[in-house]
């Protein structure tokens, strides 16, 4: 069974709702056979990567509201995601388009590592402070989870994934995704936001019992003939 999730490199929620999905999968008993296929979403995809410029000054301008009050509203998102097990550096987080990095994500999905690099992306952005527009760091954080440098460089010098990319984000406002992070379970049931881990489990629970049902269902109506087995028996 599937689960789709739309998420933003820069969405805080996005990683504390990742925690609380794991949360949820380990408890799950049929968790080997839930495949996670993350999707690409931007928050603001018009957002110009500025180095010089940190979360608390860029939401205080966009905002309208004065650096004190943006302050206090990272500090208490910082608070959510402590209770998570995740440590946020707002003071350092970069200011950053994400297109690319999605373009890196739908790269990584190709070689079965799209949840390896949501983490590293969220980690170095949230924690560590990293320019994840920055094509070095890019570079870098996909040849640590496994990605051959040069496919990496050549999908960074072009435009290759940006369609992927662009394809997620028409899924998603057809889908009715108005903010991310954004689950869908089997194509039937959405999760909006970071839900507590139970009612994930709830829904995995529901979702997964319909997948079940649904699938083929043979009956075997006359005695075993002669045969081999999967084994190599054909005794």
């Amino acid at each position: 069974m599937e689960v789709e999730i739309w998420s933003d490199v820069m969405c805080p929620f996005c990683y504390i709702g990742k925690r609380k999905f794991e949360a949820a999968l380990a408890q799950f008993p049929h968790a080997e056979k839930v495949e996670v296929t993350w999707k690409s979403f931007q928050l603001n995809p018009d957002m110009p990567t500025d180095p010089g410029k940190n979360i608390h000054q860029y939401l205080a301008e966009v905002k309208g509201w004065s650096l004190e009050q943006a302050r206090e509203m990272n500090d208490r998102v910082t608070d959510m995601a402590r209770q998570v097990g995740l440590t946020y550096h707002f003071d350092r987080a970069v200011v950053a388009n994400s297109f690319d990095a999605h373009r890196l994500l739908q790269l990584a999905k190709r070689h079965g590592l799209g949840d390896a690099l949501e983490e590293r992306l969220f980690r170095a952005y949230f924690t560590e402070g990293k320019n994840t527009a920055d094509p070095t760091t890019l570079l870098e954080l996909g040849q640590e989870i496994g990605l051959d440098a040069d496919e990496i460089r050549t999908m960074l010098a072009g435009d290759q994934y940006a369609d992927a990319v662009e394809r997620d984000i028409y899924e998603s406002r057809q889908i009715g995704v108005r903010g991310v992070p954004f689950f869908v379970f089997d194509r039937k049931y959405a999760v909006s936001g970071a839900q507590e881990s139970a009612w994930f489990l709830q829904v995995l629970e529901k979702s997964f019992a319909e997948w079940q049902d649904a699938l083929p269902q043979v009956t075997l109506d006359n005695p075993d003939g002669d045969s081999c087995t999967v084994d190599g028996d054909c005794g």
